[in-house]
Order: structure tokens, then C-alpha cells, then sequence
């Protein structure tokens, strides 16, 4: 039996669904009523429902197929567009990337993941306003070291006060909303147990790799971005290196990963055994070392 993917390129009034192998297509608003329709049209005994992630564009429509137990592919656009390259579709319209999705799914046999939960959407929500303040914390004391005129600083010292208190808004709501799951409570008591792991570090990695825990290590470690490519032509060997992956979770885990080399008996033997096998160090700002 063929399998079926469905490729669909989503914008903010319609969705295109394009189905590979056939090569049926069919535009619907992205609307309740256009999830509906766009159900009943896929039918049963789907492979593989391949989209690209678009802002706010995407995200009741990944929860209204996932509902509808649906296999859903969220695809980096750009992958996508590499894809697109490769096979020498240069052209560009809603209909043309469906296809290009549907049969980048289907060749590519890429595997569906389940989507997001709602209380993870949420979670996801107040971390990423949480990382904008950041940034904002981080541009305001940058300032706070040129200013001179005093009205400046002291509006540039109500920002950063006002900052702090977002901040500790923010974590605590994250912190009610994982307590009141009692799956992701459990997952965050775990967490918070391993030595150089703290709040903040169990909060990224609970929202933004809720695979944590259903996959093997290999596979986390890809999804994470830690898994080392190798580099090798002909008699050439290159070093090995990290990419792609969630950089958001590589980079939650970077400071957790240096203390934990320097106080976690079981991590600090393994970081040793690395250095020992060559592996170069990395120095951090503070003047610690550690490997890439």
C-alpha cells in the first residue's frame, strides 16, 4: 500500500493542503470550519500531515489535527527551503511549498512527533516572554553603564526595577502551572534533583523539549543539538562538531553542564575521560574551561 502525505503551507486566511502521491490539492480558510473541512478531506490511514511553523498563523491549526489524532511533521522552513533547492524548485506560491512539503515528508520519511499540549503552548508562552525580558534586562544595564544625564538614569533604574518584578511574575506563574500538572511536576522534581540543574534550567527543558523522557539518549541528543557530527573525506578526518538541533535547550544546559563537571561525581569522570581522549576545551568568560 502507497503511504499518503499531506503537505499543507499555512498563511493567516488559508490553508493549502497538497496529497502526495496523487498529486490532489484543495485551499481552506484557516478558520474552525476550515480545520473541519480539511479533516474530512485527509480521511483515514494518513502517513504523515508535513507544515512549517508560522507564528501565530500555526498554532490552531496543529491543535485542531493533533485533537483528531492526526500525524503531524512540523518542519524547519529552513530545511524546507534547502529541500526546495536541491530538488530545483526555485518557484514560490502557497500551492507549489504544500507539494513541496508532501513530497519532502514522503521522500525524506520523516517521522511524526505529537504536537504540543496545551499546557506546554501556555508554558511556551511565558518562557519566550520571559527570554524577552531578558534581553531587555540585559540592553538596560548596558545602558546603565553610558548614561549620564540623570533624568535617563534614573527612568533606565525604573526599567530594570520593573524588569525584576515581570521576571518574578512570570517564573512564579510557570512554577503554579507545573505544579498544578502533576505529570510535569513529577518530571520537574526529577529535574531539580540532578546535581547542577536548577529551577530555571528544569523550566527550559521541561517547555521546550517535553520529549524529554519518552526518547532514547542518542535521540535526545540529537533533538538537542549534542549529538557530534563526524567529518571525514576520503583520508581527511576533521574534528567533529555540534549543530542544529534546539539552541534554546543547548544553551539552558551550557552553565548546568560546566558546575556539573567540577561537582557531579558521575559527569565530572566523564568530562575527564573526554579530555584524556583528546577532546578540546572551550573557555567559558569566566575563565573556567570546558569541552566543546
Amino acid at each position: 500500500m502507497t503511504e499518503v502525505t499531506i503537505g499543507v503551507d499555512i498563511s493567516k486566511d488559508s490553508l493549502d493542503a497538497h496529497r502526495f502521491p496523487d498529486g490532489a490539492g484543495r485551499r481552506f480558510a484557516n478558520s474552525a470550519a476550515g480545520y473541519r473541512s480539511l479533516i474530512e478531506w485527509i480521511g483515514a490511514g494518513v502517513k504523515r500531515v508535513v507544515f512549517e511553523p508560522t507564528g501565530p498563523y500555526h498554532a490552531a491549526f496543529e491543535r485542531a489535527l493533533s485533537e483528531k489524532g492526526l500525524p503531524l511533521v512540523k518542519v524547519n522552513p529552513r530545511q524546507a527551503r534547502r529541500f526546495a533547492e536541491a530538488t530545483g524548485k526555485l518557484a514560490k506560491t502557497d500551492p507549489l511549498d504544500a507539494a513541496l512539503l508532501a513530497r519532502m515528508g514522503a521522500l525524506l520519511q520523516l517521522e511524526a512527533r505529537p504536537a504540543p499540549t496545551e499546557a506546554i503552548s501556555e508554558l511556551r508562552q511565558l518562557h519566550l516572554a520571559r527570554t524577552g525580558l531578558i534581553k531587555d534586562r540585559t540592553a538596560a544595564q548596558t545602558r546603565a553603564k553610558i548614561l549620564t544625564l540623570p533624568l535617563l538614569k534614573e527612568q533606565n533604574g525604573e526599567r530594570l526595577e520593573e524588569i525584576k518584578r515581570q521576571l518574578a511574575a512570570i517564573e512564579a506563574e510557570i512554577l503554579r502551572r507545573i505544579r498544578g500538572d502533576d505529570e510535569l511536576a513529577r518530571r520537574f522534581d526529577i529535574l531539580v534533583s540532578i546535581p547542577g540543574v536548577a529551577r530555571l534550567t528544569a523550566f527550559a527543558l521541561l517547555i521546550e523539549m517535553p520529549e524529554l523522557g519518552a526518547l532514547e539518549p542518542a535521540q535526545a541528543a540529537s533533538l538537542a543539538g549534542l549529538a557530534p557530527m563526524a567529518r571525514q573525506s576520503g583520508r581527511w578526518n576533521g574534528h567533529a562538531f555540534i549543530r542544529g538541533g534546539r539552541g534554546n535547550v543547548r544553551r539552558a544546559l551550557y552553565m548546568p553542564a560546566l558546575v556539573a563537571t567540577r561537582f557531579n561525581p558521575d559527569l565530572k569522570a566523564k568530562y575527564d575521560a573526554l579530555i584524556a581522549a583528546g577532546k578540546p576545551a572551550s573557555r567559558h568568560r569566566s575563565g573556567y574551561r570546558g569541552p566543546d
